[in-house]
C-alpha cells in the first residue's frame, strides 16, 4: 500500500505532466501541410479516399500538379482549389464535364496509362459505401 504522501505526490506529478502537455500542445501546434495529405470525396456511389501525397510525392507516383489541375499555370498550383470550382457536381457538357465524369476520365485514364491502381470497372475498388 502507498502512504498518503506518496499518493499526493503521484497525483500532483500526474496533474503537472497533464498541464505541461496541454500547454505544449497549445503553444506548439503542428504545422498545417502546404498541400493535402488525403482527400475524401463524398459521392452518390460511396466515399472515395484519394491519397494526394502518394500520387504527388517524388517517392510515390511523382505525378505533377498539372496532370490533375490541368487548367492552372505552374505558378498557380499553390492556389489550386476544389475540383468543384470548375466541375459542377450535377451538370456538365463536352467542354467541362460534371465532376463525377471528370474524375472517372482523369482517374481511370491515368490508371490505365500507367498500369497502376484499380484498372477494372469494379466500382468498389475506389468507392466505399
Amino acid at each position: 500500500m502507498f502512504s498518503k504522501i506518496e499518493l499526493k505526490l503521484a497525483y500532483g506529478l500526474a496533474i503537472s505532466f497533464l498541464f505541461v502537455g496541454a500547454l505544449c500542445y497549445a503553444a506548439f501546434p503542428v504545422k498545417t501541410p502546404d498541400e493535402p495529405v488525403r482527400l475524401m470525396f463524398n459521392v452518390t456511389a460511396g466515399k472515395v479516399l484519394f491519397d494526394h501525397k502518394t500520387h504527388h510525392a517524388d517517392n510515390g507516383y511523382g505525378i505533377s500538379c498539372g496532370d490533375c489541375h490541368h487548367t492552372l499555370e505552374e505558378d498557380e498550383y499553390a492556389d489550386a482549389q476544389s475540383c468543384s470550382e470548375c466541375h459542377d457536381p450535377d451538370e456538365g457538357d463536352e467542354e467541362t464535364p460534371k465532376r463525377a465524369d471528370a474524375f472517372h476520365q482523369q482517374c481511370t485514364g491515368c490508371h490505365e496509362g500507367y498500369g497502376a491502381g484499380p484498372l477494372e470497372k469494379d466500382c468498389s475498388a475506389c468507392h466505399v459505401m
